[in-house]
C-alpha cells in the first residue's frame, strides 16, 4: 500500500484476527483523513510520518514494548500513538520508555473524520493488509468475567454488529476478490446473544445471500455458548465454503481448576462437543487453548488436563504457562498465595507445559497422518519459512507446505505426501 512518492503512515497490528482487523479499520479511517499519505502494515524502512501500534497483551506485555522499543529507536522523530489491548499496567510501562507516545483507540480514531474511509467506496479497492482475505469482527468484548484474562478490561461487554451491515460487509470483500473471509472478536461464540440471534444464525445468513468463490473462517469461541446452538452451528459446516475449523478453548481439564478461572463451561461440555464434532467430521480441525501452573493446580490437576487433552486429540492446542496479569482476579488470587491456591513454581509450569507438549506434537502428527494420500483443493496463502516452498490452506485450514514460489491466492490441486505436527507437505497435481 505504500507509496515512495508520498509519506507513509504505519499501521502495525499484533495478536488475534480481530486486532488485525482493528488495525485495518484503523489505516481506512487514516487514508481517509490523511488522503496524501499511504499506508503501510509492514515496519518501514524509512521514516514515516506517524506510527500506529496496534498491539496485543494477552500473554504479557513484552511483544508490544518490544514493538515500541524498535519505533522509537529506529525512527525518534516520528510520532508513535498506541491503540489495542492496552491495560493500565502496559500504559505505564510504555510510558517508561518514552513520555512521547499518544494513546488513542479506534473509536477515536474513527470519530475525527465523518467521511466514510476511501477504502470502502465502492470504486476502490478496500484497504487491507491481504487482498484475498477479508477480516469482518462481528463483535467486541463478551460475556465473561475469566479470572486470568485481561482484554475484557480493555474492551469491556458484549457488542454485537448488525447482521446485515455484517453480509453487506462480507458481499463487498467478496466481490473485491477475497477468498477467505475471517469473522472474528474477542468470543465470537456468544456473537447476537445482545441482539436476538447467534453465531449460527449469522453464517447462515451469509452463506444463504453472499454468492462466490469464497470460504469462511469463524473466530474463536467458548464453550459454554455453543451450546444453545450447537446443532444449527454443526449443520454450517456441510457448506464447503465454510472452512472445517474452529477454536474452542479449554483452558484445563480440571473442573475444580475451570472454577477458579471463573471458567463457566465444563469440562464435560468440551468433551462432549469435541468428540460430536470429530465424530460428524473426521478430518475437523479442532483448536484449543490449555494453561498450566494456574494459582491451586495440583500434580493431579494437571493430569486432568493431560488426559483430557489424549481424549479429544485437538490438531491445533496453544499451551501457555500462566502469569498474573495486573488487575485481573488471577493476580489477586497468586499474591494471596492462600493454602488452597498456592501459587506454583515456574519450574513446575515448565515441567507441565514441557508434558502437555510432548503429547500435543504426538497427536498432532496423528491427526496430520490422515490426510497423507488424500487430494484435495488448496488455496497458496504466503511464502514458507523454508526457502524455495509455498504455504496453502486446505478445506480443514490446514497449512499445506508446496514447493515453488507460487503466487498468494491461486487455488490448486494437490496429493499430500507427507505429515508433520504443524503441516502437511503436498505435491502438485
Amino acid at each position: 500500500m505504500s507509496s515512495a512518492a508520498s509519506p507513509v503512515i504505519a499501521v502495525l497490528s499484533q495478536g488475534c484476527a480481530a486486532n488485525f482487523g482493528d488495525g485495518e479499520k484503523i489505516a481506512r479511517a487514516l487514508s481517509a483523513q490523511h488522503p496524501d499519505c499511504s499506508i503501510s502494515f509492514e515496519f518501514p524502512t524509512e521514516q514515516p510520518l506517524a506510527f500506529y501500534l496496534n498491539v496485543c497483551t494477552v500473554k504479557g506485555n513484552g511483544t508490544a514494548l518490544k514493538l515500541l522499543q524498535q519505533a522509537i529507536t529506529t525512527f525518534p522523530q516520528a510520532p508513535v500513538f498506541i491503540t489495542g489491548c492496552a491495560p493500565k499496567d502496559f500504559q505505564e510501562e510504555a510510558r517508561k520508555i518514552s513520555d512521547k507516545i499518544t494513546f488513542t483507540s479506534l473509536k477515536a480514531l474513527e470519530s475525527l473524520d465523518s467521511i466514510a474511509p476511501k477504502g470502502l467506496q465502492n470504486d476502490m479497492r478496500i484497504l487491507r493488509q491481504s487482498p484475498f482475505v477479508g477480516i469482518v469482527n462481528i463483535e467486541e468484548g463478551c460475556l465473561d468475567a475469566c479470572a486470568f484474562c485481561s482484554t475484557k478490561l480493555v474492551k469491556g461487554r458484549l457488542q454485537s454488529q448488525p447482521e446485515d451491515a455484517i453480509v453487506d460487509q462480507v458481499r463487498r470483500l467478496v466481490d473485491d476478490g477475497c477468498l477467505e473471509i475471517q469473522l472474528s472478536g474477542q468470543d465470537c461464540a456468544c456473537y447476537g446473544f445482545d441482539t436476538g440471534t447467534n453465531l449460527a444464525n449469522l453464517t447462515q445468513k451469509i452463506l444463504a445471500q453472499v454468492p462466490g468463490n469464497y470460504k469462511i473462517r469463524l473466530g474463536m469461541g467458548n464453550p459454554r455458548h455453543i451450546l444453545g446452538y450447537k446443532d444449527a452451528l454443526l449443520e454450517c459446516f456441510q457448506d464447503e465454503r465454510l472452512y472445517q475449523f474452529l477454536h474452542v478453548p479449554v483452558q484445563s481439564g480440571s473442573e475444580r481448576v475451570l472454577q477458579l478461572m471463573n471458567r463457566k463451561h465444563s469440562v464435560k461440555d468440551f468433551r462432549n462437543f469435541a468428540l460430536e464434532l470429530q465424530e460428524k467430521f473426521p478430518l475437523f480441525t479442532l483448536s484449543t487453548d490449555l494453561i498450566v501452573g494456574f494459582p491451586g493446580e495440583t500434580d493431579a490437576d494437571f493430569q486432568e488436563t493431560l488426559d483430557l487433552l489424549k481424549e479429544t486429540r485437538p490438531t491445533v492446542c496453544n499451551i501457555t504457562r500462566f502469569v498474573a496479569r495486573k488487575g485481573t482476579v488471577a493476580a489477586r488470587i497468586e499474591e494471596a498465595n492462600a493454602a488452597d491456591t498456592p501459587a506454583v513454581l515456574d519450574s513446575v509450569k515448565h515441567e507441565r507445559s514441557a508434558k502437555l507438549f510432548d503429547a500435543f506434537q504426538q497427536i498432532a502428527q496423528e491427526n496430520n497422518q490422515r490426510w497423507v494420500g488424500k487430494a484435495c483443493t488448496v488455496v497458496s496463502e504466503k511464502q514458507g519459512h523454508r526457502a524455495g516452498t509455498t504455504i496453502a490452506r486446505n478445506c480443514a485450514y490446514r497449512p499445506v507446505a508446496l514447493q515453488g514460489n507460487i503466487p498468494a491466492g491461486k487455488a490448486l490441486q494437490v496429493r499430500i505426501t507427507k505429515a508433520e505436527p504443524f503441516a502437511l507437505i503436498g505435491e502438485r497435481l
